[in-house]
């Protein structure tokens, strides 16, 4: 499916403008994070394949790494069967989770 034909099978009303993101590390396959995205920032991430995300605490774009350094090239994109879900599959560059970890997965509770 090309990246148009995916835009607008995207169902963003489901969360109010949003759709959760999942990353995952391509080498890896360890899942790094989970962050929202409205549709000009999933247009953005598949112009530029830097992952964009949308920030609810400060309410704007922002693109992954740009004041960390802790980048995500985007090498793929999958949407669930639903069209309320993305699976970024990236190139990460750096940890991927703002505590310094590399992951935002490391709390165990089971």
């Amino acid at each position: 499916m090309n990246s148009k034909d995916l835009l607008e099978k995207l169902d963003f009303k489901k969360g109010n403008g949003l759709i959760p993101v999942l990353v995952q590390d391509v080498k890896t396959k360890v899942l790094l994070m989970q962050a929202y995205a409205n549709k000009e920032a999933v247009e953005l991430t598949l112009k530029t394949r830097k992952a964009t995300y949308w920030s609810r605490s400060r309410n704007e774009i922002w693109v992954k790494g740009e004041t960390s350094g802790h980048t995500q090239k985007i090498l793929s994109v999958y949407t669930d069967c639903d069209y309320d879900a993305l699976l970024y599959v990236v190139e990460q560059t750096g940890p991927a989770c703002h505590t310094g970890e590399y992951s935002c997965f490391y709390n165990k509770i089971l």
